[in-house]
Parts: structure tokens; C-alpha cells; sequence
């Protein structure tokens, strides 16, 4: 029954899609209210260096101190347009549709009201990608309204990458196969370029030179057995131009997963981390409990990571979180150490580059993202089965401490607020 209602599902998901090609939103572009991009004249404010937490079934974002004691300073609305929303989408029977099949399939049964996030460069801004609303919004930090919405096509956005000098984001718009890349104060389009099925991580790399997309393919379907792989999609890494967005290379790892060994493992690439010179690429894949590195000028997969695995996980991957075994990794500055989640293992661990050897196993409760906090020597994981992150020491692979956050927190971003910010709700 199970895989009868995921099938229908995604029969519904298409048909609506085919409709969507016929019957274009209206959306695409940013709408505002009080959109500016600040000029040399606008004072820059003092600003602190803190982390967002995406609570995604609450629809905030917790904002913590970036370093040791990590104190909570408050809370950010991610949603203050909540009810106008909703209301356009249930005026939408197509909107309604990827509304309902998005709440029912990646949400849990819940909605999905923040993915990814990020601040402004001068602090005046959260910027998230919200999946349900299918959009990328400007929060104003100070009055809580928002700034500026680009409506993403496919009817559902995800993953998010901001550039180095924090003027772009590109946003994954999961169901149109296609990659947005915004102006960060005013939402307005910059370009855009295709990607695999399920356009998923995204990437900056090589001093903003190119920018690299991983598709997932279907991970909400049932058919999770190795004989079936053939229905997740086109699986691939796209790299784009970062300035014309035209696609320079795909990659696509199952020929490299081959020539390695691997044969029957997926090549569905998921959270992925790069050396500081971008040199090796360390990525997770489905159902697989570790990660790959891949040396990116020889194009070859180098050596291979396999954690351990919770002798009480059910073998049934049909139970796993969207074909996740793993999802979660982030490299500590100095390129020496990887900090993963082993969402499913129930863990989080710390891995030695050079040896690929873990530390201590720190029990998590659906681990589903891990980034490094402020000053580089911890990695900060998001527990989404327990309502709070979790901090590592790099040095010790040890517990650090653990910070109550909101409803399911995924996504975990630095950012930048003023000093003398005061939380709205």
C-alpha cells in the first residue's frame, strides 16, 4: 500500500507539472515592499557573527551565538506572509497540489517552511528558501516584514548557496530541475542553468568561478530496492559559470562509483564538503553510511569512508528519510577534519583526513545537517528528532554542549546580525 500511495503520489505530481507547462505562474520574478541595497552612503552597523537554525516545521529561524556559550538571542518569523500564502495557494488548484504533495511526501505530514538560509552581508536581512511556499524571501531583521519574494518554478525550492563576497544566492528549484541565482538585496534574477532530476546541494567554488549543483533524482518513492535504481532519475553534478551560468561540465559519479568498486551503491550525490583549495570533493550518496573523496582534476574517485551503522536501523530502506543514510558534512577550515551526521545511524562523528579514521560516536537524534560554527574549531549538527543543535570539538571529536532550537531544525548557516539586534517574537 505503501508504494501504491507514493506512485500516486507522483503520478499526481506529474500530471501537475505538465499542466504547469501549459498554464505559467505568474510569479518568476521578485515582488517587494520595501526593497533597497544599501549604497556607500547607508552607515554600516557593528555587526555579530551568530548562526541561524531553520526550525522547517515551524517556520522560524533560531538565532545563536556563534561561539562557546552559544546563547539563544531569540527568534526570526520566516513566514510573516503565512496566511496571504496560503491563501494564493489554495486559490491555485496546480499550487494546491504541489502544496499538498510536498506537505505529504518531504514534510512528514508537515509544511515545509524553511530549507536554507542566510543573512545579507551587512546584516540588515535573513534570505531562506521556503519549500512549501515554493520561494526565496528577504526578511527585514529589523521590522520583521518582508523585503523582497522571488517565486521559484516547479513549485517547490531547497537547497541554497551564497557567494563568497555574500551578493548572490542560488536556489535549487527541486521540481523544475533548474538553478536560480539571485541578487541577494534585491531578489532579482541573475540567471539561471539546468541540472539533473532534483536539483539538491549547491555549491560557490573556486573564488566564485563556477557554481556546482548535485541532483538527487526521486528519493520520495518506494522503489528503493538496488533494482529499481533505474526510476530515480538523471543523477548528475552540474558546474556552471558563475558569472554567464552556462553549463561547463556534468559529472556523473556512477561510472566513477564503477571504476572504484562500487557497483551496486547509489550515485545520488548528497551533502558534500571541499577541501579549502577545492581540490577533492568529500561526498555523501544514498542509503550508503560514509563518503567518497574525489580528486576533482583527475576526475577519479580516491578512497572511501565507511562509518559504522546501527545494528538497530531497519534493513528496510523504504523507512529511511528520503533515501538518506547519511546527510551531513562539513570540513573544518584548515582542510584536517570532516565533521559527518549519520542521520540514520543515529549519530554524529568526526574523521580524520589523512587517515580517514573516526572519533567517538556522538548519539544523535536524526542528525540531518552539520556546518562549522564560528571561529572554525566546532562543528554545529542539527538534531531534527530532537528539537536542538548539537556542538563537536574538532580537536576532541567530544560533546561539546547541546541548544534547545524550534520545531525540526535542518539547515544550520553562519550569519551575520547587528549587535544590538532584539528579536521580534
Amino acid at each position: 500500500m505503501q508504494l501504491v500511495r507514493h506512485l500516486a503520489a507522483a503520478a499526481v505530481v506529474a500530471a501537475a507539472a505538465s499542466v504547469t507547462a501549459v498554464f505559467a505562474h505568474p510569479g518568476g520574478a521578485a515582488s517587494s515592499t520595501t526593497t533597497s541595497t544599501p549604497s556607500e552612503s547607508t552607515p554600516t552597523p557593528a555587526l555579530q557573527r551568530v548562526l541561524f537554525v531553520g526550525n522547517n516545521w515551524e517556520g522560524t529561524a533560531s538565532v545563536i551565538q556563534s561561539t562557546y556559550p552559544y546563547t539563544v538571542l531569540g527568534k526570526i518569523n520566516v513566514v510573516p506572509d503565512h496566511d496571504e500564502r496560503v491563501a494564493d495557494i489554495n486559490a491555485d488548484p496546480i499550487g494546491w497540489i504541489f502544496y499538498t504533495a510536498v506537505r505529504n511526501g518531504p514534510g512528514e505530514g508537515h509544511d515545509q517552511l524553511v530549507d536554507d538560509l542566510y543573512s545579507t552581508p551587512d546584516g540588515s536581512a535573513l534570505v531562506a528558501s521556503r519549500p512549501s511556499f515554493s520561494d526565496v524571501v528577504s526578511v527585514d531583521l529589523k521590522t520583521g516584514k518582508v523585503n523582497w519574494r522571488f517565486w521559484v518554478s516547479g513549485y517547490r525550492s531547497d537547497h541554497m548557496a551564497i557567494s563568497p563576497d555574500g551578493l548572490r544566492v542560488a536556489v535549487s528549484g527541486s521540481l523544475s530541475n533548474t538553478i536560480f541565482v539571485l541578487d541577494i538585496f534585491t531578489g532579482k534574477l541573475l540567471g539561471s542553468f539546468k541540472g539533473g532530476d532534483k536539483p539538491h546541494e549547491n555549491f560557490f567554488t573556486n573564488n566564485a568561478q563556477y557554481i556546482w549543483n548535485m541532483a538527487i533524482g526521486n528519493v520520495d518513492t518506494s522503489l528503493d530496492d538496488w533494482s529499481a535504481d533505474w526510476t530515480k532519475g538523471d543523477r548528475h553534478i552540474t558546474i556552471a559559470n558563475a558569472t554567464s551560468y552556462e553549463v561547463v561540465k556534468t559529472i556523473n559519479m556512477r561510472s566513477r562509483l564503477d571504476d572504484f568498486g562500487f557497483t551496486t551503491t547509489s550515485n545520488a550525490v548528497r551533502p558534500a564538503a571541499f577541501l579549502p583549495d577545492w581540490s577533492k570533493l568529500y561526498f555523501q550518496v544514498s542509503f550508503f553510511n560514509g563518503f567518497f573523496e574525489y580528486d576533482v582534476a583527475a576526475d577519479k574517485i580516491l578512497r572511501n569512508c565507511t562509518l559504522p551503522g546501527d545494528p538497530n536501523l531497519t534493513p528496510d530502506r523504504t523507512q529511511w528519510l528520503l533515501d538518506s543514510r547519511h546527510h551531513g558534512i562539513t570540513m573544518k577550515p584548515d582542510g584536517t577534519t570532516l565533521c559527518v551526521a549519520g542521520t540514520m545511524d543515529s549519530y554524529a562523528t568526526v574523521v580524520d583526513i589523512k587517515t580517514l579514521q573516526h572519533k567517538t560516536l556522538v548519539p544523535a537524534v536524526k542528525p540531518y545537517w552539520a556546518t562549522i560554527n564560528g571561529d572554525g574549531t566546532q562543528c554545529v549538527i542539527s538534531e531534527a528528532g530532537a528539537n536542538r543543535t548539537t556542538v563537536i570539538d574538532f580537536a576532541t571529536g567530544e560533546k561539546v554542549l547541546s541548544i534547545p532550537v524550534g520545531f525540526h531544525p535542518q539547515r544550520v548557516r553562519t550569519a551575520y546580525i547587528p549587535v544590538d539586534w532584539k528579536p521580534l517574537i
